[in-house]
């Protein structure tokens, strides 16, 4: 049994294999998390893992690969999930959110043609059970918009956002999502213009919504910001600095906050532009002071709990 996370290490599931997990994504469901995240390898795009401690990681399934069934739905899209050649396509970000209306779960995702970053397309997918084979819907354009990097939100009254990098990178939107969470249903932001973010996350804490994203430096770390507002849809104040230079090594994946304690920690990986595969995770602890402003200070080993 792991009782501490390193950060930095290989980190192993209970059956000792390495976790492939990237870029990825925490839900809670009925007394489980299960983390889904990147996994490219063989025919595999999206693996999931469950625990109950958040420490010691059961791997469950490949739940999206180049077999798993494909259906269209409601937008014009693209239900491929190889290349003409039969290679793969590039599958990045998956985050999973649950439906409590369809009692769906939803994936949404950045999709790239598996040659360069031209496509610039999100896609969606579903399935009935967290550990399922999920159903790919296909990839599209959000209002016609490039979507590369991306995250999802739900909030406290179960409105689901997503949101990406667009323009080349220059801007972050945002998106309601309909009530199914299966399509956008509004632009409703268009975040630091010319900034060039990516990689978001996004938190609620004391009412307070709080997004940390990356600068464009391709694989290599670079300075983290955080920005904040009272509305997801409202205004987002200036972006302002956290961490170190290079984030402690790291690029944002997600926030999660445990059910009982209350407690936020940062996800995130350490990528390894030379070997993709041997890219590592950094936990750490997001802790508040008097007025708001959050606190990343880097450890060795993290507890979650």
């Amino acid at each position: 049994m792991i009782n501490k996370l390193i950060n930095g290490d290989i980190w192993k599931d209970t059956c000792g294999n390495t976790i492939h997990a990237h870029g990825g994504h925490i839900l809670f469901f009925q007394g489980v998390y299960y983390w889904y995240g990147e996994n490219r390898t063989g025919n595999r795009y999206v693996s999931v893992y469950s625990s109950t401690d958040l420490m010691n990681w059961d791997f469950r399934n490949d739940v999206l690969t180049t077999e798993s069934k494909t259906e269209k739905y409601r937008v014009k899209t693209d239900t491929s999930l190889v290349t003409d050649d039969g290679s793969k396509i590039n599958i990045e970000r998956p985050k999973v959110i649950y439906n409590e209306k369809t009692k769906k779960f939803v994936m949404w995702m950045h999709v790239e043609n598996g040659r360069d970053y031209s496509l610039a397309a999100c896609a969606v997918a579903v399935s009935d059970t967290p550990c399922g084979q999920f159903t790919y819907l296909g990839s599209f354009n959000p209002f016609g918009y490039m979507s590369r990097d991306c995250t999802l939100f739900v909030d406290d009254d179960k409105t689901a956002y997503f949101i990406s990098a667009s323009r080349e990178n220059a801007d972050l939107h945002m998106y309601r999502l309909t009530d199914d969470y299966l399509n956008v249903d509004s632009l409703v932001n268009n975040l630091w213009q010319g900034e060039y973010r990516e990689a978001p996350a996004v938190v609620k804490h004391n009412d307070k919504y709080y997004m940390f994203s990356s600068y464009c430096t391709g694989w290599a770390p670079n300075q983290c910001k955080y920005a904040v507002a009272d509305k997801m849809d409202g205004r987002w104040s200036v972006l302002t600095e956290i961490g170190d230079e290079t984030t402690y090594r790291t690029q944002p994946a997600f926030f999660l906050t445990v059910e009982d304690s209350g407690n936020i920690y940062y996800f995130s990986d350490r990528w390894n532009g030379k070997d993709y595969n041997d890219s590592r995770y950094v936990v750490l602890p997001l802790e508040f002071d008097d007025e708001g402003k959050p606190i990343l200070e880097y450890k060795d080993e993290v507890e979650i709990r």
